[in-house]
This record gives C-alpha cells, sequence and structure tokens, in this order.
C-alpha cells in the first residue's frame, strides 16, 4: 500500500505543528492530525481490550476522544477556521466561513470496536468553496494518504472489483455488478475503501443509500490527488459545506472505467430490471445474478457480520 507510513517514534507533538499559512502547510497539519489521532485510538483499544471494555463503550470512547483530541488541536493551530464534525454540534456560522474543516475523528466505529483493521480518520479542509488539503489514515495499517500516492495502471480486461459497505451494500452496487459482471468487495470505512482504490486493490468503490460531508470529503481529496475520478452516483460534483451536511452517495474509481460505471449506473437507475441495458451492451457480458464476495487483504472481506 503506497502512501506515507505512520512512524509512532517519529510523530511531531501537537504542540509542535507548525501553525503558518498555506496549502501546503494545510496538508501537511492534515496528515500530522490524522496520523496522531489513528496512533491514539490505536493505543486507546490496546489498553481497553485488556480492560475488557464492552463494544458500545469502546466505540464512544473513540470517538470522543478523537473528536477532543482534533478539536483541541485545530482551535491552537487554526483558531480563525471553522470545523464540521460527525462528533460536534453543526455550527451554522461554518456556512460563511472561508476555510472550514471537515473532520470524521473515527470512521468505522463497528470495525474499531471489533479489533479489524478497515477504520479510518478523516481529516480535510475546504476553502473559499472547494477542498484544498486532505488525509485518511488507516492506523492499523500503519498508513496515510499523502503526495506520494500516484495513479496505478489498470489492466485492460481485468474483472472490475468494486468496493462496498460490509454492513449495507446497496442495491446499486448489485445491480451495477450484475450488469458489468463485476466482483463486490465488503469492506468497512469510506476511508479505508477509499484508500483500497488508490492502492489497486480495487477499481471503484459504489456507495448510494446515505453518507453526510464528513465521510467523503478526506477521501476524496486524497482520491483525486492520486488522480482517480470522484463524483455523486450520477457524475455531478461533490459539494462541500452546505447547509444540509448529508452527501448521500459517492463514486470514486480509476478514471480509465469512469464511463462504463457512470453508464451502467445510469442504466441501473433507469431500468432496475436489466432490460435493455446500455451498460450490458457496452460491456459485452451477462448479468450473473450474484452478489460475490472476496478476501481483501485490507480486511476481511468474507465477514458478512452487519
Amino acid at each position: 500500500m503506497k502512501g506515507i507510513p505512520i512512524d509512532v517514534t517519529r510523530l511531531t507533538l501537537l504542540g509542535e505543528i507548525a501553525a503558518v499559512a498555506g496549502s501546503r502547510a494545510d496538508e501537511e497539519l492534515a496528515r500530522e492530525l490524522a496520523t496522531v489521532a489513528g496512533s491514539m485510538l490505536l493505543a486507546f483499544r490496546e489498553s481497553a481490550d485488556g480492560a475488557g471494555l464492552a463494544a458500545d463503550e469502546l466505540r464512544a470512547q473513540g470517538d470522543a476522544r478523537a473528536q477532543k483530541l482534533l478539536s483541541k488541536a485545530l482551535l491552537q493551530h487554526r483558531p480563525d477556521d471553522a470545523v464540521l464534525s460527525e462528533e460536534a454540534p453543526d455550527d451554522p456560522a461554518r456556512l460563511s466561513a472561508h476555510r472550514v474543516w471537515i473532520i470524521d475523528p473515527l470512521d468505522g466505529t463497528r470495525e474499531f470496536a471489533e479489533g479489524r483493521s478497515d477504520w479510518a480518520v478523516h481529516v480535510a479542509l475546504h476553502s473559499h468553496g472547494r477542498l484544498t488539503a486532505g488525509a485518511v489514515a488507516v492506523p492499523a495499517l500503519g498508513y496515510v494518504t499523502g503526495r506520494k500516492d500516484g495513479l496505478w495502471v489498470r489492466k485492460p480486461g481485468r474483472q472490475l472489483r468494486i468496493a462496498v459497505s460490509r454492513s449495507r451494500p446497496p442495491q446499486l452496487a448489485e445491480a451495477v455488478a450484475g450488469r458489468l459482471g463485476a466482483k463486490l468487495e465488503p469492506m468497512g470505512s469510506a476511508g479505508y475503501k477509499t484508500c483500497a482504490v488508490i492502492s489497486g486493490e480495487v477499481d471503484a468503490y459504489l456507495h448510494s443509500g446515505g453518507q453526510f460531508e464528513w465521510d467523503s470529503a478526506a477521501p476524496v481529496f486524497a482520491a483525486r490527488q492520486a488522480g482517480l475520478h470522484a463524483s455523486r452516483v450520477d457524475g455531478s460534483e461533490l459539494l462541500y459545506n452546505q447547509k444540509s451536511p448529508s452527501l448521500p452517495d459517492l463514486l470514486i474509481c480509476h478514471p480509465d472505467i469512469r464511463d462504463i460505471l457512470l453508464v451502467a449506473i445510469a442504466d441501473v437507475l433507469k431500468d432496475p430490471s436489466g432490460r435493455g441495458s446500455l451498460a450490458q451492451r457496452a460491456s459485452g457480458e451477462r448479468s450473473s445474478g450474484q452478489r460475490p464476495s472476496g478476501q481483501s487483504r485490507y480486511g476481511n472481506a468474507q465477514d458478512r457480520r452487519g
């Protein structure tokens, strides 16, 4: 898995993070915050396991501890910026702010509590109408997105692999996979699934049926920095810092398969039965009618719980 490895021995203390202006510094701050929060969560989970903490309490405390760490750091180093977080009340003042940090302190609380690897920390900055910085940390794998991520070469003709939610795979993804003969790969957090696309473990990540800005902001920035396509499932732009933070669907994929996926999605939305599918004719493959499963090195894709 490419990216900037998390080396706990070289972590910069939060009090030493440079509070300077500029997009480069914002990107470095995002990576640093995601890394430090992730390392804290790993240490907390290890200590909680030893203390026999119940799963519900582990999830709640993990969320709260990561939120406290990130909010304190942003207040210290970016005191004039607004913050939108899953774990904090929404302040309407952010709507008129030029700079808004969009964070998910612990994305994939279920996976975190189950001792799995497919959870993440999301930190992104929305500035003057667009995402300008962001990082996704996958602490259990010692990985954080960064400048070293580059677009991988997709081999022509290989079976499409699409990352989906392990707890609630969307019917849209199942239908698209059936029309294109693709393989679904159930995984945990949105950030983790995005990292699987960045690394080439899967070709795409498709979600519909409910998300919020904090679920996708950092993953979308990281994906675009790596040369991937990111949009709504209808191909339209992903908009952030909106009055309602709901952003219910997402497509992240290798650019070589963007068009075939968007056509297939449009076909499914127009004709769920699959009769007369333009995408099916374009791919030259018949719908299998099956929902595939598999094993990913980023987590146990065979795990059907949830």
